[in-house]
């Protein structure tokens, strides 16, 4: 066979390989690239939406501003609310009433005592000391001890004062044995522009887990 046919023959063949294997490589490396693009791409649309989700559980806890307000005339109320801020980490604010109650206002069995006028009075509405500002809280823990089966009257003093329309608002009493359920129905019907959560009552014995428990059940 002539040489120059043979040596024509053999270039082609090595073009043709050289061709193919750069064809080949080209493709490899353009797959990896687009493998690399995608697996970044995908992780960045993970880490946003990741972002996003805590954005919305930060959202959620942070979005409404919580108080806890409360009256306590022998200091059982006072320790419940202290337990309550133990768990949320709220402001704390004492309903202080303008003449503080004493031993013998207290005294339930005395038809002449003080408290007992008061409850039995439905026009009672015990002077406040202090100023509380409820504007800027979207959600008030409410507490006072049980008077008579019903919500001291110095309670009712604290919803004339200020207007809670729209608020969520979580009561929660201290008694020997009466439920809360007589002074929910009160609350709820003095002012039905609330959004009255159904609370708890709680002893003098009422544990800080006890009181965890129950506000971890409330999800608010």
């Amino acid at each position: 066979m002539n040489k120059k046919i043979i040596a024509l023959i053999v270039a082609t063949v090595v073009i043709v390989l050289g061709v193919g294997f750069w064809f080949i490589n080209s493709n490899k490396e353009e797959s990896s690239t687009n493998s690399n693009t995608n697996t970044s791409e995908n992780q960045n649309s993970n880490e946003q939406q990741e972002e996003n989700t805590n954005d919305n559980d930060n959202g959620t806890t942070n979005d409404k501003k919580v108080a806890i307000i409360y009256f306590s005339a022998t200091g059982t109320t006072k320790k419940v609310a202290g337990y309550i801020k133990n768990a949320i980490n709220s402001d704390l604010i004492e309903i202080v009433p303008k003449e503080k109650y004493t031993d013998s206002d207290l005294n339930y069995g005395n038809d002449n005592s003080r408290a007992n006028k008061e409850q039995n009075d439905s026009k009672a509405r015990p002077v406040i000391s202090n100023n509380i500002n409820t504007d800027s809280y979207d959600v008030i823990y409410l507490g006072y001890p049980i008077w008579w089966g019903d919500v001291p009257k110095i309670i009712l003093t604290f919803l004339d004062n200020h207007n809670l329309d729209g608020k969520t608002i979580i009561p929660f009493c201290t008694s020997g044995s009466t439920g809360i359920s007589g002074s929910l129905s009160t609350l709820k019907n003095y002012n039905k522009n609330v959004n009255w959560i159904d609370g708890k009552r709680f002893s003098s014995s009422a544990t800080e887990d006890e009181i965890k428990n129950w506000i971890n059940g409330l999800n608010y």
